[in-house]
C-alpha cells in the first residue's frame, strides 16, 4: 500500500472519527452524569420521604421513580447526540406504556390503592379493622395486597383496590370504645334496684373507665321484659373482656339479689 493511499484513507477517516468520537464521548458523559445525578436525587428523595414520616415502601417507590425519570432523560439526551429523533422515541415509549398499563389495569389499581393506604394511613399494622367484608387484625400492608389475621386465626389477602373501594371500619383507631349490652328484667322487679346493681357492676370493673361515664337506662318496655341499655367505655384491647365479664356478672348479681331475667 503506497503512501498516497494511506494518506487518502486517513483524510477520509479523521473527520468521521473526530465527529462521531466526540458524539460518543458526549453520550458517555451524559449517561455517566445522569447516573450520578439519579443516585443523588434518589437518595435525597428517600431521605426527605422518611423524614416526612412516610412509609419505607412509599419512600423507596418515590426514590426509584425519581432515579428512573432522570436516567430515562439521560438516555434520550444521549440518543439525541447521534441524531436519533427523540420525539418519535418518546412517542413509542408512551404508546408502549399505555399498552402495558391497559394490560396491567387491575394490578396498577391495586398498586395505586396501596400507595394511598401507605400515605394517608386509614389503617395501620396492628389495627383491628373490617374491610371488604372481613374482620381481622392488620398484619401487613404491601403495595398490592393487605394481609389480615382474622379473629379465628385465618390469614386473608385482600387486594388493595378492594380495601380503598369499600367502607373501612377501623375498630381500635380511637383511644376508647363503647360496649353495648342489654339487660332485661321482669315487670314485677324493682327497676331502681336493678339499675343500681348494673351501675355498681360497671363502677367496680377494673377495665371500665370513669370518663366518659357509663350509661345505664331503661330503653324499652318489651313484650315480656323491661330492657336496660348498659353502655360502659373501655380501651379497645379490653372490649371483649368487658363484654364477656360484665354479661356474666349481670346474671350472677341478678340471681344473688333476686332480680329475675324473664324468658
Amino acid at each position: 500500500m503506497d503512501q498516497d493511499t494511506v494518506q487518502n484513507a486517513l483524510d477520509t477517516l479523521v473527520p468521521y472519527v473526530t465527529t462521531y468520537g466526540l458524539r460518543v464521548l458526549g453520550a458517555i458523559l451524559i449517561l455517566l452524569l445522569g447516573r450520578i445525578v439519579a443516585g443523588i436525587v434518589g437518595k435525597g428523595v428517600r431521605k426527605a420521604a422518611i423524614k416526612g414520616h412516610m412509609d419505607p415502601s412509599v419512600a423507596g417507590f418515590l426514590a426509584a421513580m425519581a432515579r428512573f425519570g432522570i436516567l430515562a432523560f439521560a438516555v434520550i439526551a444521549a440518543l439525541a447526540k447521534f441524531g436519533v429523533q427523540t420525539t418519535s422515541f418518546v412517542a413509542v415509549l408512551g404508546a408502549a406504556g399505555l399498552a402495558v398499563g391497559l394490560a396491567l389495569q387491575g394490578s396498577l389499581s391495586n398498586f395505586a390503592a396501596g400507595v394511598l393506604l401507605l400515605i394517608f394511613k386509614p389503617i395501620q399494622v396492628g389495627d383491628l379493622v373490617e374491610v371488604a367484608g372481613k374482620l381481622g387484625v392488620v398484619q401487613k400492608i404491601d403495595l398490592f395486597v393487605t394481609v389480615l389475621h382474622t379473629l379465628d386465626n385465618q390469614k386473608v389477602f385482600i387486594p388493595n383496590s378492594s380495601v380503598t373501594g369499600d367502607v373501612i371500619v377501623n375498630v381500635n383507631a380511637n383511644e376508647l370504645r363503647r360496649v353495648d349490652l342489654t339487660a332485661g328484667i321482669s315487670y314485677g322487679d324493682d327497676m331502681s334496684k336493678a339499675k343500681g346493681i348494673l351501675e355498681e357492676i360497671l363502677r367496680n370493673h377494673p377495665a371500665v373507665v370513669a370518663e366518659p361515664a357509663p350509661t345505664v337506662a331503661v330503653a324499652e318496655l318489651g313484650d315480656s321484659s323491661v330492657n336496660f341499655v348498659v353502655r360502659p367505655w373501655c380501651k379497645p384491647e379490653d372490649y371483649w373482656t368487658v363484654h364477656f365479664e360484665v354479661t356474666q356478672q349481670i346474671k350472677e348479681r341478678f340471681d344473688a339479689q333476686g332480680v329475675s331475667i324473664p324468658f
